[in-house]
């Protein structure tokens, strides 16, 4: 073999070794991932949407504390706090974000230009400017849905639909989250129609929670809506222990509500939206771009009455509901 072959030969199997060496190096890296919570870090609720998230994870090859590291803040739907930790997280220099809820999500999008960011639990992404388009987001931005807005009108008719002696309904919501325009708004697109009076009450404090519950009890025939935009995750027992004491028939997006008392919850299934969040960075990881990946909508939605506390307000639940739920809890899980 001549001189020239011989080194043009060694060149070129050179050059198929490199990117596969590359690439093993970069399997053997660490990755690790942020993540930006929406609750507090003794939330339960919290807790299980995380222990699903890295179970997920773990079925596609991904362990924490092995080839992965997840770096996790809690900034309880409090825009000064998901300022805070977004900047904490993107200065550890993450590889993705997975960012849950709309505070979170844009504040994680103000420091972070090109880490893939996944989030979950955001009704409007197009709405609230966090992608331009469902099916091709574009930028480094993608993740799961949790509604559309007119879901949201739902609620009105549960509550209608369980409690038809209802004539005004007080609906909790946080001010400071851009969701809760849209929530609030199909709410109360579809009042007039049920012959019911709808109004905010933009609540994060205990104080200002049981001085809303307590002046919707001085008058008759009052209801209630905690909206997901709502920051009540920190509240959940209060709100459900407020309602109880002074007989107001409340509807929740959250099937924990229920499951802690409330009286009926409709909406989709967290769990799996964690676990759908967490294909979606393993499919980043493995170098998808987020941009290319389209957001995606529920697939699992959750309706849960609970019966002893629609007897403990006096209600008879239709028949017609219970036959349509996925759940019905006669006990409280205190």
């Amino acid at each position: 073999m001549r001189r020239r072959e011989f080194i043009t030969m060694i060149g070129g199997v050179a050059a198929v070794a490199f990117p596969l060496t590359v690439r093993a190096q970069q399997a053997d890296r660490v990755q690790r991932i942020g993540v930006l919570m929406n609750v507090t870090p003794d939330d339960p609720e919290g807790q299980a949407r995380l222990a699903a998230f890295r179970q997920a994870l773990q079925q596609s090859g991904w362990s924490d504390g092995g080839n992965m590291r997840i770096d996790i803040r809690w900034g309880a739907n409090d825009v000064e706090l998901d300022r805070k930790y977004a900047s904490e997280l993107v200065a550890l220099g993450p590889d993705a974000i997975l960012a849950v809820g709309t505070l979170s999500t844009a504040a994680i999008q103000r420091v972070a230009r090109t880490v893939p960011i996944i989030f979950v639990n955001v009704s409007d992404p197009v709405g609230v400017g966090i992608v331009d388009n469902l099916s091709r987001p574009g930028g480094n931005t993608t993740g799961f849905m949790l509604f559309e807005y007119s879901l949201s009108g739902k609620w009105l008719e549960l509550l209608k639909q369980v409690a038809p002696s209802v004539k005004r309904v007080l609906v909790f919501r946080n001010s400071a989250n851009p969701a809760s325009i849209g929530q609030f708004g199909a709410i109360q697109s579809l009042a007039r129609s049920h012959d019911l009076e709808v109004t905010p009450a933009n609540v994060r404090e205990a104080g200002e929670i049981e001085r809303a519950i307590v002046a919707l009890a001085r008058l008759s025939n009052g209801g209630l809506i905690v909206t997901p935009s709502a920051s009540e995750s920190h509240q959940r027992d209060l709100i459900i222990k407020l309602a109880a004491q002074h007989k107001l028939p409340a509807v929740y997006a959250y099937r924990s509500n229920t499951i802690k008392g409330g009286l009926i919850s409709y909406g989709p299934d967290e769990i799996d939206q964690f676990k759908r969040g967490a294909e979606y960075i393993g499919r980043v990881l493995k170098g998808e771009k987020p941009g290319e990946l389209p957001v995606q909508a529920p697939t699992k939605y959750q309706l849960v009455i609970n019966l002893k506390a629609a007897k403990a307000l006096g209600l008879t639940v239709p028949s017609s509901v219970i036959a349509r739920a996925d759940e019905v809890i006669e006990q409280p899980k205190y």
